[in-house]
Formats: C-alpha cells, structure tokens, sequence
C-alpha cells in the first residue's frame, strides 16, 4: 500500500484527491491545505475546496499559513511516515526540511509541459501568448521553482476559443490518472524520471488586475488571446464613455479594419465589430460596470451605441 500525504487547495486539485481517496492501492493518510479565507461580498471565512473534500470524508486535514515555519505540522508530518507527498496548486514552497520527510519523493503535479511555463501562472499564459498545446507534468520537486526531473507528461490541445476557465477543467479531469500512474510507477521503482532541458525554460507569471486593460492597438488575434485568457482573473476590460466594460468573450472573424482603434464599425444579433490593429474583433458577452453578464447586441441596444463610437475612452 502507498502511504501519501496530499498538499492542495484549489477546486481544480479536488478531482485529483477523490482519485487518492478512492484508489485501492493508495492510503491516503492526510491533507495539508492553506487557511480559510474571507470570500464573497460578506467577507465570509470559507474553508478551500480541498479541506471540503477531507473533511466529508472523514479524512485528517491540516490547515497551515506556512509550512516551512510550522514546527508542531512538521513534527506530525514525520510522524505519519508517508511514502510519499503529492502536492498540486498547494500555494505554498516547502523547505528541505520538509522535502526530506517522505520515505520515497514529493511529487508535484504542474499545469504545463516542462520546462516550459514554470512558476504560478501556466494556464493562463499558454493561452495568453496563444499556444495551441499545452499539458500537465508530473515532476519530482526540488527546491529551485519547479526544476525537478520531470516523471510523466500528458499534452492537451488549446483550441482557438478555449478559455482558461474550460482548460482548468480539462486539467482538474487529467491529472488524477497521471498522479496515480506516477506513483505507482516510482513505487515499483518501474518509472526513471528524467532531467529537465534548461534550455527551454520559460516562467509564467501571475496576472495583476492592470493586465486586463485592452490596448485596441493590438491586433485581434491578441487581444482574442487576452479575453480567453483572463475569464477568471483579472478579466479583460476596457472603457466606454468613462466607465469600465469587461470584456467576456470574443470572436475572430477575418475582417479587415476600417476605422481607428476601438472604434465600432458595425452592431448585430451576432455582437458588436470593433476594430483593432490589424483586424476587426467581434465581442459577443460583456458585463458592464455594477451589471451582469448579458450579450454584446443587448449592451449596444440598452447604450443606443452607433457605428463610429469609441471603446477605450
């Protein structure tokens, strides 16, 4: 039997912990996530999906600001004697000292295809920058940002209007058969991890709340790839008559422009044209400011916009 420890916080690891939870070979002895947050209009304290999971299932969890810097956690940790530790989206580095605890390895289950898109942030950014692949990876962790050698791989296809919302998805259905492959096959010592191509190492930073402004003197393709990439966090936006518009879906559509950047070159059922850069972009869902969401056509009505307005001002 495989003693793990599971490290995780997010909705998108829950998947994966149902598999550890479930699978007749693996014991699953503990979880270890991050501290309820204030969430919500309310600023309620809501525990991460993870802990929900654990504790509907009777399973022993742990919740700790930060794990390198937590004596009475650690002491606990060693005691339980794991296996192994599988940490996926768990937010938080660990320290040698935790490192050197289970029997056999960490294993970390990143978003990407290593070596590429190390660090925080790699859903977004291949989407962002327009990759039509990506993947998940299973890794051996290390103390340097996911450097490790690198155990199983899966690709995944990016399709031209695949949001980071929908990716997530796909990534929270993949990973537990590679996470359970991988320690299954470290275990019988039938799996040799290998080393990383520094060569091909690109980090993936975190988005910060400005990186959703839309610069209308990008081209359509890119500013396509910024609105697909950002649904959850921080969302694209830009400005109409002062005030923000958030930009909740578009489409391409091969039109070449005829106006100056942001203008409105044409309103329908379908959404409403604006132009870009090089071509024209079709905005099909937005959310208005102190609004929900609702379709680009109702937008324009309620707003009586006209060809020859402005988005950015």
């Amino acid at each position: 039997m495989i003693k793990v420890i599971y490290m995780a916080t997010p909705e998108i690891a829950v998947k994966t912990l149902e598999e550890l939870y479930n699978n007749k070979e693996i014991k699953l002895i503990a979880v270890v996530t991050q501290p309820d947050r204030p969430k919500g209009r309310g600023n309620k304290l809501t525990p991460p999906p993870v802990k929900d999971f654990a504790l509907n299932h009777n399973i022993e969890c742990f919740q700790t600001e930060k794990i390198s810097k937590d004596i009475d956690l650690i002491a606990k940790l060693k005691s339980l004697k794991p296996d192994f530790f599988v940490t996926f989206a768990f937010g938080q580095i660990l320290s040698q000292e935790v490192l050197d605890i289970p029997k056999i390895a960490t294993v970390n289950l990143h978003a990407s295809l290593l070596p590429k898109y190390r660090g925080a942030n790699p859903i977004q950014r291949c989407i962002y920058n327009g990759d039509t692949k990506t993947g998940i990876t299973t890794m051996l962790t290390v103390l340097e940002l996911d450097a490790g050698d690198i155990c199983e791989t899966q690709e995944i296809d990016i399709t031209e209007d695949m949001t980071d919302i929908e990716l997530k998805e796909i990534i929270a259905d993949k990973s537990p058969k590679l996470v359970c492959s991988t320690l299954k096959g470290l275990f019988s010592k039938t799996l040799t991890p290998k080393k990383q191509d520094s060569k091909g190492v690109t980090i993936a930073q975190k988005f910060v709340k400005q990186d959703g402004l839309i610069n209308w003197d990008n081209s359509a393709i890119n500013i396509h790839n910024q609105v697909r990439s950002m649904l959850d966090f921080p969302c694209a936006y830009t400005f109409f008559n002062g005030k923000i518009v958030k930009i909740i879906q578009t489409k391409l559509i091969n039109k070449k422009t005829s106006g100056e950047e942001g203008e409105i070159t044409c309103i329908s059922k379908e959404g409403i044209e604006a132009c870009c850069k090089d071509e024209c972009i079709l905005i099909t869902k937005v959310k208005p400011e102190s609004k929900g969401v609702m379709s680009a056509f109702d937008f324009a009505n309620g707003l009586r916009l006209k060809p020859k307005m402005k988005f950015g001002e």
